[in-house]
């Protein structure tokens, strides 16, 4: 069994990606079988205008706060896709077996490239292919899926499949969707109807892995809320969008379900709810701060885990490459 996720680089941590993703990922890396492979996707973050050094220092930021978080070099494999080119590689072998047809039916892309489709780079248009590269190049067996990335697997298992039978070869795996548990879904501290995220303009929106005890105290108790006290069960909360989001921060951080949390605080106001949660957040997010604080201190430190994480993904993906170049029929 070997698993895969991956996320883009887009700097440090926030609460939102925590408990949506990274929590999980710390449990997979403890309790699932097999090798766990955990990549911070440049090459994707470029079908972009990036600064370059806003990405190189994002980077880096990315992988200390996952090392933070509890991804362990030594348990997974942690690596970014530019220290592995074999990603790049098979993308292009790969480009020459996906069908235009199936990444017209790519749905992100429409997303992502709005009203200026033509300005768009053909790498936002393509990079499914290169997702399914970074797929199959470790004859991955179980990718984590959520709803939003279901498409793109499927993609991944199309262009394996004709791959396959059209070199007549066995040279890719299939792999399988597994669903990660129940991840929360955090909504932003101003507006509970949009997910929190690091690209909203106000920095009271979020929570982030680096806010100090008293910042953390000032946005729990600047958020927006509703005047009504909080029902004794979740049915309560529907059409209280604020209030769930709350509530249901409190319930993923203490590991608790959203009627456990609200049998506790049944009739009581935000002014005694806030407080509860900000101290829950401080006490559980301190010894991650403080991690990341020290790896963010020793750059060279996290270049070497990612250096030597590149170096196992690139020994193990390298039979892969090897035997997809040989299908083809390419000299070498």
């Amino acid at each position: 069994m070997r698993t895969l996720s991956g996320i883009q680089p887009t700097g440090n941590l926030h609460l939102g990606n925590y408990l949506g993703a990274i929590r999980n990922w710390v449990r997979m890396q403890d309790e699932m079988p097999g090798e766990k492979l955990y990549f911070l996707a440049d090459l994707h973050a470029i079908t972009v205008h990036n600064d370059p050094a806003e990405l190189t220092a994002n980077t880096r930021e990315m992988a200390a706060a996952l090392m933070a978080a509890g991804i362990d070099p030594a348990k997974a494999i942690l690596f970014n896709q530019a220290r592995v080119p074999a990603h790049a590689e098979l993308a292009w072998l790969l480009f020459c077996t996906a069908r235009i047809g199936w990444l017209n039916r790519m749905t992100q892309f429409k997303e992502k490239s709005g009203k200026n489709r033509e300005g768009a780079s053909v790498g936002l248009y393509a990079y499914p292919v290169l997702q399914a590269a970074d797929v199959l190049i470790y004859q991955t067996t179980h990718v984590p899926v959520g709803g939003d990335q279901k498409q793109h697997l499927e993609l991944a298992r199309d262009i394996a499949t004709k791959f396959n039978l059209d070199t007549g070869t066995e040279t890719f795996t299939l792999p399988e969707p597994t669903i990660p548990p129940t991840a929360a879904r955090i909504m932003s501290l101003r507006d509970g109807s949009a997910k929190m995220s690091k690209s909203d303009p106000s920095d009271m929106s979020r929570i982030n892995l680096v806010d100090d005890a008293d910042t953390i105290m000032a946005k729990i108790r600047k958020a927006k809320t509703d005047p009504e006290p909080l029902p004794s069960e979740a049915p309560g909360l529907d059409g209280r969008p604020e209030a769930k989001n709350l509530v249901s921060i409190y319930a993923a951080m203490a590991d608790e379900s959203v009627d456990a949390v609200l049998a506790r605080f049944a009739g009581q106001g935000f002014g005694a709810f806030k407080p509860a949660l900000g101290e829950l957040l401080v006490e559980t997010l301190r010894p991650i701060a403080t991690r990341l604080t020290e790896l963010k201190a020793d750059p060279a430190a996290i270049d070497a885990a990612l250096e030597a994480g590149a170096a196992r993904a690139s020994a193990l993906a390298r039979p892969t490459l090897d035997a997809a170049y040989a299908a083809l029929g390419l000299c070498r």
